[in-house]
């Protein structure tokens, strides 16, 4: 039976037909962000080839109300218990379940009619609810690098027993997933993830100490969350996604480097034994992976600009500078000592980068503030899920005096 959906072309409606039969029902996780608004527009593309079952957020409740009038999703869930207060007052015209607080949020993510759940919560926020999905068994596009990075040894294994399905939504892991398809894993000699190098990536390091919030948010070419953004200019996003590769392709981090790549053209690589290399190319856009977890295994018709190569002229490549950038150098040293590693840096980016986006914090002490807190954290080598809760919430405590110590 063809399903049919919409792509929108000169912003006209146009039906198209696919032989696979496309999730039904979807949940979004985190629906107010970058990636979530980005993942209700292909979901609204689609028309009846999907059901949109929850959405859900921390505390934009406007947002959501609004998102809830274009999209009509079956059920919302708001984590702030007075956002959600406020949702349920302003919106009446909403009568769909309304569910508050990180446990409404989970059980959106365990609903067992989910056909597929996309994480795209930002930060520590998704560690537990994308194992509530994990546990139902469902299949979770993972936009929200952060649970693996702070809770790897934890998910995966629960992966694993409950039968879920992980598939990759950040650009650069979409891409190494479709460079290994139809390849023998025993055949990958290495990973090569890309990286724009962020707006600093030219920068004399003398001169990064004084840049702000406001220089730091104008990344080159993506447009993305304000934390996001942060961290990919101290290169520790790209830092994230090599401790997400590693979870996710189970590779060790001496099997994963990364290039910086300015035009982003390239999203990333896969080395063979043979030499031979894989690369998925396209321009720079969130569009192509997200819609890419959501058609799995098949491809939709997607209304974008087109690489043309011959105007680009030039692909360049060129080695981090970890003296610059110590965030990258930080999170290759969390692969190597495992454990509750990543849970503390995970944590402790997060102030930081609140702190500098607060302007209370220099740009170059975001590192800093990282590396003090690994160093004053005791190490677990075998965490639980509520050892890392705990352990994530004792190391904001310890970053948080370390602010003060900085300044």
């Amino acid at each position: 039976m063809l399903l049919r959906y919409v792509v929108e072309r000169n912003h006209q409606q146009v039906p198209v037909s696919t032989s696979e039969k496309a999730p039904s029902s979807i949940t979004v996780l985190g629906s107010t962000g970058s990636i979530g608004t980005q993942a209700l527009d292909i979901i609204g593309r689609m028309g009846k080839g999907a059901n949109l079952r929850w959405i859900t957020c921390n505390t934009r409740w406007m947002d959501m109300a609004e998102q809830v009038r274009r999209y009509r999703p079956y059920g919302v869930a708001i984590r702030d218990e007075q956002a959600c207060a406020e949702f349920r007052r302003n919106v009446p015209e909403f009568t769909g379940p309304v569910l508050c607080g990180e446990e409404g949020i989970c059980q959106a993510a365990a609903d067992s009619d989910n056909d597929v759940v996309l994480s795209a919560m930002v930060g520590f926020s998704g560690v537990v609810p994308t194992m509530a999905a994990i546990e139902a068994g469902h299949v979770i596009g993972l936009a929200n690098k952060e649970s693996l990075v702070s809770a790897g040894s934890v998910l995966m294994p629960a992966v694993e027993r409950h039968g879920a399905t992980l598939l990759a939504v950040d650009s650069e892991h979409s891409a190494i997933a479709q460079c290994l398809i139809g390849e023998h894993r025993a055949d990958v000699e290495k990973l090569v993830i890309t990286a724009s190098g962020g707006p600093f990536r030219t920068l004399p390091a003398e001169a990064l100490r004084s840049v702000t919030p406001q220089q730091a948010l104008k990344h080159p070419n993506w447009s993305m969350g304000a934390k996001i953004t942060i961290d990919s200019a101290t290169l520790m996003n790209k830092g994230f996604e090599v401790i997400e590769a590693r979870w996710l392709f189970d590779l060790q981090g001496d099997r994963i480097d990364v290039l910086v790549h300015p035009q982003s053209i390239i999203h990333s690589m896969v080395q063979f034994i043979d030499g031979s290399v894989k690369a998925q190319m396209g321009v720079p856009t969130m569009l192509v992976p997200i819609q890419y977890a959501l058609s799995y295994p098949r491809r939709w018709p997607l209304d974008i600009p087109r690489m043309d190569l011959a105007s680009m002229g030039s692909l360049t490549f060129e080695r981090p500078d970890l003296d610059r950038f110590p965030c990258l150098a930080i999170a290759y040293e969390v692969l190597a000592s495992g454990g509750s590693s990543g849970t503390v840096v995970n944590a402790a980016n997060e102030v930081a980068v609140a702190a500098f986006l607060n302007e209370g914090l220099a740009f170059t002490d975001v590192p800093v503030v990282i590396r003090r807190t690994l160093d004053h954290m005791e190490h677990v080598a075998h965490p639980s899920l509520a050892d890392v809760i705990a352990i994530d919430a004792e190391a904001r405590r310890i970053a948080t005096e370390f602010l003060t110590q900085v300044v």
